[in-house]
């Protein structure tokens, strides 16, 4: 039997994948989103997000994916489980082999997104899941009345600190330089919040325990000191890893492996777009992997008139 040949394969379902499904949906052509886990993406972890227009008092990241999963629903897209472990983009015909099987299609976007980095210290990952963590909004209330230390300077890492302090009596923010990355509202923020005491120019070493996280050693990069914070967990929040593994060499990456596309989200690869933060984009957030997804919706369907 002939295996079906979809319009589109969209990789992922966070922002940009359903974006994309919606986009797609709406012109009724025939396309799949394939997610690994459930439609939402890294945006499900975030307790409040208020720089998306149309919400005044903000929403919670998934109130957020939520309504886009059910608005693709109610377009009509098609969503299945699965994880794709390679492609093949050298034809006109795209292959994905996924752990449930083989897929093709005319034209694919590659919405994976990306995961938290991680610091590569001692302990890090002998204690994930005994108080390392990626996820404020997951393992807070955990951390009630205790001492925790958060790793990082962003957005993401001040207001997960801050959300933080919700539950934990103080939070170490520890971070290498002596300024915050983060935008001045969430600075303000973090700056008044008593809860947060501020470790300047200095890194992670090392994170001890027992039958969980005990202490973070911190070394100032300026004077060289070094010191224990007696700690009962470590939150990280260093940067982002592109989801890229079952890419291979298909399209081009950049040196962090972040998919290189144009200003129409075209890749390397004829019939392949990039969107959201997968992409090698300066910024990312929900509002930039919609715009992504929208352009990227946008030029599959142009490629799939122009090879009709």
């Amino acid at each position: 039997m002939t295996q079906k040949v979809y319009d589109c394969i969209i990789i992922g379902g966070g922002p940009a994948g359903l974006t994309a499904g919606i986009y797609l949906a709406r012109a009724r052509v025939d396309a799949l989103l394939l997610e690994k886990v459930m439609p939402g993406g890294q945006i499900m972890t975030s307790d409040h997000v208020e720089n998306y227009p149309g919400f005044p008092k903000g929403i919670s990241g998934a109130d957020l994916s939520f309504a886009m999963s059910q608005q693709a629903s109610n377009m009509g897209l098609v969503v299945e489980s699965a994880q794709v472990t390679s492609v093949d983009f050298s034809g006109p015909i795209k292959e994905l082999v996924t752990d449930g099987g083989k897929y093709l299609a005319k034209s694919v976007i590659i919405a994976s997104g990306a995961q938290p980095g991680k610091l590569g210290i001692p302990g890090e990952n002998i204690y994930y899941g005994k108080g390392v963590s990626f996820c404020a909004t997951c393992d807070a209330p955990f951390f009630r009345d205790r001492v925790v230390a958060a790793v990082g300077g962003g957005d993401t890492a001040v207001q997960e600190s801050i959300f933080l302090t919700r539950f934990a009596k103080k939070v170490y923010l520890i971070h290498r330089r002596n300024a915050l990355r983060a935008t001045k509202i969430l600075q303000e923020r973090a700056f008044s919040n008593e809860r947060i005491e501020m470790v300047w120019d200095s890194v992670a070493t090392k994170i001890d325990g027992d039958e969980a996280v005990r202490s973070i050693g911190v070394k100032n990069v300026k004077t060289g000191q070094e010191k224990t914070l007696a700690v009962d967990g470590v939150f990280v929040w260093v940067g982002t890893v592109p989801n890229t593994d079952f890419i291979k060499g298909a399209v081009k990456t950049d040196e962090r492996g972040f998919v290189i596309a144009d200003s129409h989200m075209r890749t390397s690869a004829p019939g392949v777009f990039a969107a959201g933060d997968v992409r090698n984009t300066p910024l990312r957030q929900v509002s930039t992997a919609v715009g992504d997804a929208a352009i990227a919706a946008s030029s599959a369907g142009h490629y799939l008139e122009a090879h009709s």
